[in-house]
């Protein structure tokens, strides 16, 4: 379990609070306005109402002792800097920010904070992938074009092998698991079959991974 301090519970900052809680871990909601404090103080492992501007205020909620401080402040770009001008000071360990503007991101990018997050950009990438291959469950990025992707089978190619469904695709993608209701199939061999309504979770270049989509549909 780790633990996270989360400065800001507007929409995105409580949909992300609540989320790691639901992840297992310790979550710190921190925000001025009383009234979401005490919305979200049941759901929260702790929920203070502060400044989160206030150095002194954000030294005694031992900040620098989290593994990762969220500042989801973005819509209000001088509190967003201010705030992670105070955490830099207070040698927090890892600071991911959102940003809401390319001049707010130019700016934390020479505070020099661990990651910024464009939420709007971001969701806007995941429906445009969604609306494309909608056999794409989810994706995550490794950096470097490479790609993990959950694709659902479908009915059609119900007791395929792997080595079929990977026929005349490039040898960059490489079957991780196989999930198969409550059951997971870890590197499954080239014979093994699969089933439809299978999830097949694949690594593997962008363009390798989105030539293979569409076969899966």
């Amino acid at each position: 379990m780790a633990q996270f301090a989360v400065l800001g519970l507007g929409r995105f900052g409580s949909a992300a609070s609540q989320e790691l809680i639901k992840l297992g871990h310790s979550v710190l909601g921190v925000d001025a306005d009383s009234k979401l404090v005490a919305k979200y103080a049941d759901d929260l492992t702790r929920a203070v109402i502060a400044d989160v501007t206030d150095k002194q205020a954000l030294d005694e909620l031992g900040v620098d002792t989290y593994d990762v401080v969220l500042v989801a402040v973005g819509n209000d770009i001088q509190t967003s800097l201010l705030c992670v001008v105070q955490l830099k000071s207070l040698g927090v360990k890892s600071i991911w920010v959102k940003a809401s503007s390319h001049a707010h991101h130019l700016i934390l990018n020479k505070l020099g904070v661990d990651r910024i997050i464009h939420p709007e950009e971001e969701m806007g990438i995941r429906i445009a992938q969604a609306l494309s291959y909608p056999m794409v469950e989810d994706y995550i990025s490794l950096g470097n074009g490479e790609f993990v992707v959950e694709i659902h089978v479908s009915d059609q190619l119900d007791g395929m092998s792997i080595s079929k469904l990977l026929q005349n695709t490039p040898s960059s993608i490489h079957v991780l698991l196989v999930k198969r209701r409550a059951e997971i199939t870890v590197h499954p061999p080239a014979e093994f079959e699969v089933r439809g309504n299978d999830v097949l979770v694949l690594l593997g270049q962008l363009h390798a991974l989105k030539a293979i989509a569409p076969k899966l549909a």
